[in-house]
């Protein structure tokens, strides 16, 4: 792979001391770099220019002191491993899109191949706490999708971001993590095994924030414009009325990104915020097709057609199990309460919870908040 095009060793340190001042942030970080240009203008410039700049006086006469031990972690950081990479604003793998952004941050740091951000991208996002449904179609979605040729971008969160990360990976296609912490720490750590999976099929992770950053709560939400804007589009699958999932939304509808939304169950909490969103005018998808073909006529030759998507198979029940065909006819794609299906099969309540416990082992049924469950497929 190639090396990355870097800054002097300079500007390179300059820009680490200016990221390690105390109250440097990285929009604070953008505004110094648009008032005095370079890294090593904005060090070396005087506190009253930066007090013209409009910066705090805290941070004006902080200026001298970047904290050198953070610089050279960083450094030998981005030295330890040919796949870790520091990226400028205006450095030839800076992506486009992001640079058009008003508030793009002036620096990236990566692992993993960074050519990927100048590739076709399609930020999937939505529940943490998704149903069994959600996740399938987060997996499915983004499986059709990577094999057409898109990379699927998302948070690396629990939940859809994984699904979707998981479901490129199974099609062999390419999948970006964008973090809320540091490249070198990754939050939350139950999903660990599914960077180190991101790495090693060639996909990458991306930060604005610098190694050894730890997950605060006020990145993510930061974190979560970089997501909208690196791609060509967002998808939400699954989002409750207070999803954060639902600002990713609104950051992409800013950005002039195109937003999809898949709709669900009149009954399930968390389909609202993508009917939300379709009332607002998000495109209403069904199928991967549905995402191809809009955005293909933009796109060009840089996608491909896939192999069209088999049809889910209809749940078919044991033959053996006759009470396992009779509760799955009785529960419907809308949720129902096991005090429903108790009333309308028959059986004892101690049968329909094994059965349903069963089901839902086997994916064939998935619980909703509020004690539903309905089917999968």
């Amino acid at each position: 792979m190639p090396t990355t095009p870097t800054p002097d060793d300079a500007h390179r340190r300059a820009l680490l001391s200016l990221i390690t001042l105390q109250g440097m942030g990285p929009k604070r970080l953008r505004s110094v770099l648009d008032a005095f240009g370079d890294p090593l203008t904005a060090l070396h410039a005087s506190t009253n220019d930066w007090l013209a700049a409009g910066l705090p006086r805290a941070l004006a006469t902080a200026r001298p002191r970047g904290d050198e031990a953070r610089v050279a972690a960083m450094l030998d950081w981005l030295a330890a491993d040919p796949s870790h990479h520091l990226i400028l604003a205006g450095d030839p793998h800076y992506p486009a899109l992001l640079h058009s952004l008003p508030d793009a941050p002036a620096a990236l740091f990566a692992r993993g191949d960074i050519r990927l951000l100048d590739e076709p991208q399609l930020a999937m996002v939505g529940a943490r706490n998704a149903t069994t449904g959600g996740l399938n179609n987060a997996r499915a979605f983004a499986k059709h999708l990577a094999a057409c040729g898109l990379v699927i971008t998302s948070g690396l969160a629990l939940g859809i971001d994984a699904a979707a990360h998981d479901g490129a990976l199974q099609a062999q296609g390419a999948t970006i993590a964008v973090m809320g912490t540091g490249p070198d720490l990754i939050y939350p750590q139950q999903n660990q095994p599914l960077a180190q999976r991101i790495l090693n099929t060639g996909g990458l992770l991306v930060s604005e924030w610098p190694p050894g950053t730890p997950a605060r709560k006020e990145h993510f939400p930061r974190r979560n414009r970089l997501i909208s804007g690196l791609a060509e589009g967002v998808l939400v699958v699954e989002a409750g009325l207070q999803s954060g999932s639902l600002i990713t939304a609104r950051l992409a509808t800013e950005q002039g990104r195109e937003v999809f939304a898949i709709p669900g169950s009149i009954h399930n909490p968390l389909a609202r915020g993508c009917h939300r969103l379709i009332r607002d005018g998000a495109k209403l998808v069904e199928t991967a097709q549905d995402i191809f073909e809009e955005l293909a006529p933009r796109l060009g030759a840089r996608l491909r057609s896939a192999p069209d998507t088999p049809a889910l198979d209809p749940v078919s029940a044991p033959a053996q199990e006759e009470s396992h065909a009779q509760l799955l006819a009785l529960l419907g794609f809308d949720p129902q309460t096991a005090d429903s299906l108790i009333h309308a099969s028959g059986l004892t309540p101690a049968e329909v919870s094994s059965i349903l416990l069963m089901l839902e082992l086997e994916g064939q049924v998935t619980t909703l908040p509020g004690g539903l469950y309905c089917r999968t497929a």
